[in-house]
């Protein structure tokens, strides 16, 4: 590690946050970017009924406004929002999606003012809030509760186990692993990248890969853009802001879990500077754009994380080059559409490596911190985070759902905050 220009940079990285990649292996780096959040970002539009090309679009913006709000000093890509579907899909059937836009802003609207409480009041609390054996059992929790994810994209064809798929997720495993391990130079920054393209050509050989979208798909086609205004008149749904601005409390668990996994890879403390205040600011305007323009909430993305971890590429230059294409390709149809067919087991395979490369970074924040789990107190708060974060536990109150994520992280919270230091039996 060393200080270049008076700025702290990580020797440990192959391309720290500043560092410029040359034109071509930055085409590259960013397509591998793109590639990774494809799946999942189209995936929840198709699950509402929304149009895949808004959310794609409303990606690429919303990260680019995300870098800016951030002084272009976090590397992170913004894409849909998960948490947010089942109360898109009940509002969609209800009133259509107005209410459903409604409700994305309302969402950014509650980060955006959280952003100013935290800009009034500071964040000093969050190391108090969040210590090491918070925080690292919680990065453990984001990567493997996404593990059965990754594990059904494997191995299931609709709802059939089907050995050909896993096959083809091993084969896609493997050659990741191979790649990540035995290549030097350039191509051992793109092994995400190298892997899923040699899934998708084994993928093509057993002949698990629809081309039919490719070949119906225009190679030029506006997104369907449903604007506020210019495609339908503004009229309140107070059961849009009732049902999804109450998420956003959730989903800001998630966004500073995914921010301390950033620290952690980077060397930095992004709550500091720039500031959580900024995260948050960059996280609601997306959000809130999203809505404007037709497409479902977006929060960052723990695939483009794993990216990170395995690649050592921190360079925001390249997230701002994934999101640049994901805009180029929402107005390309050809193109969205062979990306659209990568099969669910090729993203499975990879799936395996990157969620896992997630948690392993929760490992060692714990074994760099030394975090003794003889003392009770440690092995409590730890336990519950785990098991309930894995586990999937959730709370339903109506339309309303604390994840199993955000769950797990207030348990943890509450547990540090009221356990002593040591037991009685330890004193």
């Amino acid at each position: 590690m060393s200080k270049k220009n008076n700025e702290f940079r990580n020797e440990d990285a192959v391309l720290d946050i500043k560092d410029q990649p040359s034109f071509g292996h930055w085409l590259v780096l960013s397509v591998q970017h793109l590639f990774t959040m494809f799946g999942a970002t189209v995936l929840v539009p198709l699950l509402v009924g929304i149009n895949p090309s808004i959310a794609l679009f409303a990606s690429g913006v919303g990260t680019l406004v995300y870098i800016l709000c951030t002084k272009a000093q976090i590397p992170a890509y913004l894409g849909s929002s998960f948490a947010f579907i089942a109360t898109m899909q009940a509002l969609m059937k209800n009133y259509g999606y107005p209410a459903v836009g409604q409700g994305a802003i309302a969402a950014g609207a509650v980060y955006l003012l959280v952003s100013l409480i935290v800009s009034r009041f500071g964040s000093n609390w969050v190391d108090k809030v969040l210590p090491p054996v918070v925080v690292g059992p919680i990065i453990i929790v984001i990567g493997l509760s996404l593990a059965s994810t990754a594990a059904n994209d494997a191995m299931m064809n609709g709802n059939v186990y089907d050995l050909k798929y896993f096959g083809v997720a091993i084969f896609t495993l493997a050659i990741t692993i191979i790649f990540n391990m035995f290549l030097k130079g350039f191509p051992s920054m793109i092994p995400v990248l190298l892997g899923i393209v040699s899934g998708y050509l084994m993928a093509l050989v057993v002949g698990i890969v629809d081309l039919s979208g490719v070949q119906a798909a225009k190679w030029f086609s506006l997104p369907a853009f449903n604007v506020m205004g210019v495609n339908y008149d503004f009229k309140w749904y107070p059961a849009a802001i009732v049902g999804m601005a109450p998420i956003a409390l959730v989903t800001m668990t998630e966004h500073m879990g995914h921010v301390m996994v950033l620290n952690k890879l980077t060397k930095r403390n992004f709550f500091k500077e720039p500031g959580l205040h900024r995260t948050l600011l960059g996280d609601g305007l997306s959000s809130v754009i999203a809505g404007f323009v037709g497409g479902p909430p977006t929060t960052s993305y723990g695939e483009n994380i794993g990216v990170l971890a395995m690649t050592k590429v921190h360079s925001v230059w390249v997230l701002g080059g994934a999101a640049i294409f994901a805009i180029i390709f929402s107005f390309v149809g050809k193109v969205a559409a062979v990306i659209q067919s990568v099969p669910s087991p090729v993203i499975g395979g990879i799936s395996f490596l990157l969620f896992g490369m997630i948690a392993a970074n929760g490992l060692r924040i714990l074994i760099d911190n030394k975090i003794d789990f003889e003392l009770k107190r440690n092995l409590v708060i730890a336990s519950v985070i785990l098991v309930v974060g894995i586990g999937g536990t959730y709370l339903q109150l109506g339309n309303f759902q604390l994840t199993s994520i955000a769950l797990a992280t207030l348990f943890g919270i509450i547990l540090n905050l009221v356990l002593p230091e040591k037991a009685l039996s330890e004193r």
